[in-house]
Parts: structure tokens; sequence; C-alpha cells
């Protein structure tokens, strides 16, 4: 057995050698890592020449396996089975093998190879490209399997079918496995989604007219004036267009449903409410539990099941509330939002006291989560959010092993080339296999690295051993501190925000070109540094962290003010901006529970933000302030604007 001294010394031995490892990897030439950017775009344009002029100067660069994979890549629809596998054995084990194995098992299904893509599917560690899992059901339902269930569970966004899901529906359809009715939820799912493509190829699946498939999708104001086909299939299309009519304009849709209902059939027209229901509520607009009701027993899609919950939350129907959670399917009714949405449904109709018997089973099942929704159903089981009491500190003999696994030296390469992407992949392929406390050592190792993102998403992984300081950092509280002192900011929420915004990566680019820590647009910097009086604006300050917090926390607070001071919607607007927040905010007759103003966001992305910020400023005060925290009380009742106190106070709305 060996000694704890003898293993500490070694592990020290590996550190030192794996940093002159990693120092190797870093001191590639400038000259090399601009040719390996070059060799990456070049494959990315399909440019081959180009692809084997640069891979043919980087024969020593210190990542050979990135070189190799881009190099066969270049030509990849004519390579061989056998330079594939080649590459496989010579690089086995390491994350770039299970990239090129995905891409392999998509050209695999293209070429409709069975046996090669059965034989390498298994050995597909991630599996998570959905492409893949169609081709995968394809194999199957040829060799007479049934599929279609698995079928039905995977085809809910059509935007990521690509051809291997078409081909998918086609075949199930051919063999009996679809019927006319997955076909038709497929074309309106299509509608749903803005997926033209994929409506034009269900209809000719259905021998339908495919040129109205497409204008019901493109055109849609047109579509509804010319009328109605008498096929069921064109039936379909013009419920499509309905529902695409109804995205810009509720009122015409609705005519245009009124006009065809003679002749739509019963459940016809359930669907083309439905698909009008989805998008008025979208705009909060008090008639759509109108329409949700007029869908009556419609087979509804995700997005439509989920949408017809909020807005009978929002109109506090907590029975339909129950009745809807109760029909989605397992999967969906299992997620922590509905799990958590369902107890208060039950606790709603219990008269909103404490919650008891499948209420309480509910909030328990999932208040271990370090989640918004764990935070809240822990606090109603009667708790508050602590932070756990950390265990012993990570030595640098545990750091030793992780500085040594080449996939965590990868990918520090790569974070120094802004190559978040390829960073990211080679961090979690390392994290795979290890022990809590080894995610723990992983997260300090980045630390110590400035790259923090890394550090809290591999910390959050931990469930037993955790370390809530790798989990909610706080760097630049030298900056920081003075700043939303001054403007009297709540510095959890500020923290909360940076978090969700940038995961504190202070080079960070927004694809709509917000940047830094805060994420804050040029315009916006602008003029916020005019309305403070800085004079001497220029957009290179948005890179320099003093600047970028003070003209980001500046920004917050001017819009905390013109949100009466809520930090729920001050958050939903420096997410969406201030002038959809006054438009859902007009939506209010009354104050409302923050929870379910929050769960209504008509914006996926907004709605995510808000929860993540808020659940995070919560354990950032628990932190800061060494006491037990409320969610619910941080997130209180939004109000319309101009309520006052006293009207807040004499409304009565819901339980909590």
């Amino acid at each position: 057995m060996i000694s704890a001294s003898k293993w500490i010394a070694g592990a020290l031995l590996v550190a030192f050698t794996s940093f002159a490892h990693a120092d190797d990897i870093n001191t590639d030439s400038r000259k090399d890592d601009d040719a390996f950017l070059l060799l990456r775009d070049a494959v990315r344009q399909d440019d081959a020449n180009k692809a084997d002029f640069y891979a043919a100067r980087l024969a020593d660069y210190s990542i050979p396996s990135y070189v190799d994979y881009y190099r066969l890549k270049s030509h990849f629809k004519d390579a061989t089975a056998d330079e594939i596998r080649a590459f496989f054995r010579r690089y086995d084990g390491q994350a770039i093998v299970d990239r090129l194995r995905n891409d392999w098992l998509l050209e695999l299904g293209r070429k409709r190879d069975w046996a090669t893509f059965d034989e390498q599917l298994p050995l597909f560690v991630l599996n998570d490209d959905t492409q893949v899992k169609c081709y995968a059901l394809i194999s199957r339902a040829l060799k007479g399997q049934k599929v279609a269930d698995d079928a039905r569970a995977l085809l809910t966004a059509p935007s990521v079918y690509g051809q291997p899901c078409a081909d998918l529906i086609a075949t199930l359809y051919q063999n009996g496995q679809f019927n006319t009715e997955d076909l038709y939820a497929q074309l309106r799912l299509a509608g749903e989604h803005n997926a033209t493509g994929q409506a034009r190829r269900i209809v000719a699946l259905l021998d339908g007219p495919e040129k109205k498939a497409v204008q019901a999708v493109d055109l849609p104001t047109l579509a509804v004036a010319k009328g109605m086909g008498p096929s069921k299939v064109e039936h379909q299309i013009y419920i499509v267009a309905l529902g695409r009519l109804a995205k810009t304009s509720v009122k015409l849709a609705v005519l245009g449903l009124n006009k065809a209902m003679p002749k739509l059939s019963s459940p016809e027209q359930q669907q083309a409410w439905a698909a009008i229901a989805l998008q008025s509520s979208y705009t909060l607009s008090p008639e759509t539990g109108d329409y949700w009701k007029r869908s009556g027993s419609a087979p509804l899609s995700i997005d439509q099941i989920q949408w017809k919950t909020r807005i009978a939350m929002r109109n506090g129907d907590w029975r339909q509330v129950e009745k809807n959670i109760r029909g989605m399917p397992t999967a969906l009714r299992s997620e922590p939002t509905w799990v958590y949405w369902l107890g208060r449904a039950l606790m709603a109709q219990d008269g909103g006291g404490q919650p008891n018997g499948e209420a309480l089973q509910l909030y328990r099942s999932i208040a271990d989560q370090s989640n918004y929704y764990g935070q809240l159903a822990l606090e109603e089981t009667g708790k508050l959010i602590t932070i756990p009491a950390p265990g012993a500190p990570i030595t640098q003999a545990e750091i030793a092993p992780i500085a040594a696994n080449p996939n965590f030296q990868r990918a520090l390469k790569f974070f120094g080339m802004r190559l978040r992407f390829e960073g990211t992949r080679e961090w979690n392929w390392g994290l795979r296999g290890l022990s809590e406390r080894e995610h723990l050592a992983a997260a300090e190792y980045a630390r110590q690295n400035n790259i923090l993102d890394r550090m809290v998403n591999t910390s959050e992984r931990t469930r037993i051993q955790v370390d809530y300081t790798q989990r909610f950092p706080s760097p630049h509280n030298d900056i920081m501190h003075p700043t939303t002192q001054t403007l009297g900011l709540d510095k959890a929420w500020v923290y909360g925000l940076i978090r969700q915004e940038s995961r504190f990566i202070m080079d960070a680019q927004s694809h709509v070109g917000a940047s830094g820590l805060m994420q804050v647009m040029p315009s916006t910097g602008r003029w916020v540094a005019k309305k403070i009086g800085l004079t001497d604006f220029a957009q290179e300050m948005m890179s320099d962290v003093r600047y970028n917090i003070l003209l980001g926390t500046n920004y917050l607070n001017m819009v905390l003010g013109n949100m009466d001071g809520s930090q729920v919607l001050a958050t939903a607007a420096y997410n969406a901006g201030p002038g959809r927040l006054r438009t859902w905010r007009a939506a209010l007759s009354r104050p409302m529970d923050a929870t379910v103003f929050i769960e209504s966001i008509p914006y996926a992305e907004t709605r995510t933000y808000v929860r993540n910020v808020m659940s995070n400023a919560t354990y950032y005060a628990a932190l800061f302030e060494g006491r037990p925290q409320s969610l619910k009380a941080r997130l209180g009742n939004v109000t319309p604007k101009g309520y006052t106190e006293q009207e807040e106070q004499e409304t009565s709305f819901g339980p909590r």
C-alpha cells in the first residue's frame, strides 16, 4: 500500500510534469495558432484545398487530434471506413473521437449503411444529436420494430429535424406505424415552428397541395383570404394558416376561423382554436382563456399544453391547471416546473393553507434541487434557503491529477484561443467518471485558471459534497461593493444577474453585440454614459471590468426605478427590454403573485433568465448575509403601473 506522503509527492510530480506539458501546449507559435484557426474556418467553408494547405503547416501542432479531425472532415464524404476507424484507434478515448463518430453516424444514415450504423451507435457516448436519433429509429423500424411511440416523443421541434427526421416520418407513414392523424399533428407543429420545408414535405406525403402548405406558413394572410379547400388535408393547411396569421393578428385569425366554422368538423374547430390560442397566449390578452376553452379536447403540442396551463394559472383556474398538468406527457409532467405547479394547484384548491398529502409529497420530491423550483418547493415545506456547510478545502494534491488530465490541458489551450465551444467540450469530457470530490477539485482548478464559467458549471454537478463559493463566486468585489453601495443596489441581485448574463466571462460577446460581465449593448453603454456624465465614452470601455460594471449597474438602477423597485420586473426588462415589460405589465389588471407572472412571461429566454437571476440572488444573499433567505419574499408580487400600496393590500389574489 502506498503511503499518503509518497502519494502526495507523486501527485505533485505529476502536476509539475503536467504543467510543463501545458506550457508546451501554450508555446505553439502565434503563427501556428493562427494556422489552426484558418484550418478550422476552411473546413467550415467546405474549402478542402485551403484545409490541406493549413493542415500541412501544423505537423507539429500540440493538439494533433484536432488537426487530423479537420483534415479528415475536409473530404469526409469521400473518406473510407478504414481512414475513420484509424482515427478512432489513434485518438481512442478523446472527445474528438465522439465528435467524429457523430459525424460518421449522420453520414452512414444518409448512405443507408445500417449495418455499420448499428455497430457504431452504441459507441456514441453523448448520443445527443436528434438527427442521429431519427436515423436510429429508422434503422429499427426497417427491422420491423415498433418505434412509433418513441418517434412521437422525439419529434417535437421541426426546426432541428433536418432530412433524417423527415425521412423517419415518411418511413413510419409508409410502413403503417404513423397514420394520417400523426401527419396532421406534424403539419400543425411545422406551422407552429415556422418550418416551411417540413410543412411542404408532410403535405407531399398526404398527396396534398404543396404550394398551399408553403403559402400557409409563409403568407398566411393570403392563404386565409383565399379560403379553405374541400379536402381534409386542406382543412389542416388552413388551420396552419390561421395559427400563422394569429402571430401577427389574433383578431383577423378569429374572423377567418369564424368564417370557416361551418365547413370544419368539431375536432378541426378545436384544433384551430388551439392554434389561435397559442399565439394569443403570447399577447397575454384577456380573451386568451376563452380561446383555450374553445380548444376543448384537441390534441396539443408541447408548447400548447404548457401555455394552456399558464393562462389558466393567470386566471386563477387552479382546477384547470391541475387537469392540464395531469394530462401532460409523462416526461414533461415530471419536470420540476410542473411538479411544483401541480403542488400549487392542489394547495389552491385546498384553501391555500399548509400543504399536505400529495402536494407535500410533490414538493419534497424536488426540494433537494438547488434550482428555482427546488427553492420554492423547499419553502412550501416550511424551510428557508440556506448555504450548506463546506467540506474540507481542496488541496493542491487533489488538483494535481486534474492538471495532469490531457482533456483539461486541451480545454485550457482552447480557452486561451477564445475557442469556448471546443474548450467546453474538452472540459466536460474530462469530467466524465469523476467523483464529487474530484469535481470540486476540477472546479478549483478552473478557478486557479480564471475560467469561472467552468468552475460554476463543474461545481453545480455535485449533490452531496458542495461548495457554494465555487457555485456563486463574487469576483471584482472591490469594484462591485462601492458601486452598488453608492447606487443603493442589492449587491446579491447584481451578482445573480451577472452569473446568468456572462458566467463571469469578461470577454463574453452575445450574437447581438452585448459585451462584458453585464452584457451591455454599445448603444446602451453610450446612453448611460451620457446620463451619468461620462463624457469620454468609447466602445472599448465595454471590455474593461470597471467601466462594464459602472455602466451596467447604473443602467440596471435606472430600469429598477422605472419598474417601481420590482427586482422581478427590472430583471425581465434588463433581458427583454423595458418596452416589452411595459406591454406585459399593462396586461395586469391587479397585483399578481410574481411566480405566476414569471411563469407566464411570453419569451422563453426571458422566463428562464428571470427565474435563474432571482434564484441566484437568493443564494448570494445567503452567502453575503450569513443567514437563511426566502426566495418567495424576494419575488413578492408584481403590480400594474401606478397601483398604490394601499390598493395592493386591499386586493386578494390567490394563495401563496
